[in-house]
């Protein structure tokens, strides 16, 4: 559940941030849409890259 409770958090704060940001007329501090989606794919080969380490060293 801490990864849920991680996940919503990180969100929570990102709404939070944007709000204060729209109400300031300022930019949102974000990559475009296509710098997210790499950021993603950076994230998940990560994860799958540990748990293939795991899966590996566990024998």
């Amino acid at each position: 559940m801490s990864v849920f409770r991680d996940i919503s958090m990180a969100l929570l704060g990102g709404w939070v941030i944007g709000i204060v940001f729209g109400w300031l007329k300022l930019p949102a501090p974000v990559p475009p849409l296509i710098g997210l989606i790499g950021a993603t794919g950076i994230l998940i080969g990560g994860y799958c890259y540990s748990l293939l380490v795991r899966l590996f060293t566990s024998s």
